[in-house]
């Protein structure tokens, strides 16, 4: 009955947009505030989370393609750039020159069709220092091709802008920035023949998230995601008659997660909040999603949209902003 009401109060929180911590036990009582609340009061940044795009390959207008912003330690880090994120920096009123630094979960075109855009924008409005990119095995050679294609624009406009400058790194799994309190560890995940495909955790103040990236079932991303705060997940699913139909739709949901495994990797992780993001969907409402997810999984989940922001501390605060035309 006491895990029931716990349960009821959670769903009622997350109604109101605020998803409550456990309630500390005796022997917390002593640290009157965690890290988080001691950094709200003196005024430093919070970790947040902006899920910039929240759609598919697919051209939407309602989900862009797929990339989120994390805000830690006065820095913001972007993590991964479909189609999209600067119209939606915008809309959040964020500068385009304050984010100078991109890691890449895997090279599939959806993920990265937006880096030209904040690339070249993001200098031309004020960006006085190098873009930063870091991802898997082929991201310093992609990079360096996409500054080669716009050579002519470059210099036309200021060439010697240091933020018209790209510094790329290919990386592989382990601690990739460590800083100012904020740590970054990319980790291997499972999407099919892609090889390396990465999901990331982020540390800071005593907080964390996890963003699984493009992933099937990945007991490497449980391990990671293991009582995190936000464990942002991506999601892929077929109706029947689709599943028994296209070949093309299997092949898709294949190498990604379906609703009912990942119920089972937030069941097993136990995050404070699962959230959806990249969703694909063929032929199955958002209802029959979060329905599919309960048959394994009975926490706090909200399914993702673009523009939802998640200001993780005692409390994970959930906002919307609402999109500009």
């Amino acid at each position: 009955m006491k895990a029931r009401a716990i349960l009821a109060a959670s769903m009622v929180a997350a109604h109101l947009g605020v998803w409550a911590a456990p309630a500390a036990g005796a022997a917390d009582t002593a640290d009157a505030a965690d890290a988080a609340d001691v950094a709200r009061a003196a005024g430093a940044p919070q970790l947040r989370v902006h899920l910039l795009g929240t759609g598919s390959p697919l051209p939407e207008t309602r989900r862009f393609g797929p990339s989120i912003l994390v805000e830690a330690g006065g820095r913001k880090f972007l993590f991964d750039a479909g189609r999209g994120p600067m119209q939606r920096l915008h809309t959040l009123g964020i500068p385009f020159a304050e984010v100078d630094k991109l890691f890449i979960t895997h090279l599939h075109s959806d993920h990265t069709i937006g880096i030209p855009d904040l690339y070249l924008t993001g200098w031309l409005r004020g960006r006085k220092t190098p873009l930063h990119v870091l991802g898997p095995a082929g991201t310093r050679g992609m990079m360096e091709h996409m500054a080669k294609a716009f050579d002519y624009d470059i210099k036309i406009r200021l060439e010697q802008n240091p933020g018209s400058q790209v510094v790329a790194n290919d990386v592989g799994a382990g601690v990739v920035y460590d800083k100012d309190g904020v740590r970054i560890t990319a980790f291997e995940v499972d999407h099919g023949p892609v090889h390396p495909a990465f999901g990331y955790r982020i540390d800071y103040k005593g907080r964390s998230v996890v963003l699984s990236g493009d992933t099937r079932y990945s007991p490497a991303l449980v391990q990671q995601a293991k009582g995190v705060d936000l464990l942002v997940h991506e999601v892929a699913a077929g109706s029947e008659q689709l599943m028994r139909s296209s070949p093309v739709v299997r092949n898709v949901v294949g190498i990604h997660t379906e609703p009912e495994e990942a119920g089972k990797v937030f069941t097993q992780a136990a995050p404070r909040l699962a959230v959806y993001s990249h969703i694909v969907l063929f032929g199955v409402t958002e209802a029959e999603l979060e329905r599919r997810t309960r048959a394994t999984y009975a926490g706090p989940l909200t399914i993702g949209e673009d523009l939802m922001s998640f200001d993780v501390g005692r409390q994970i605060k959930v906002s919307r902003t609402q999109a500009k035309e």
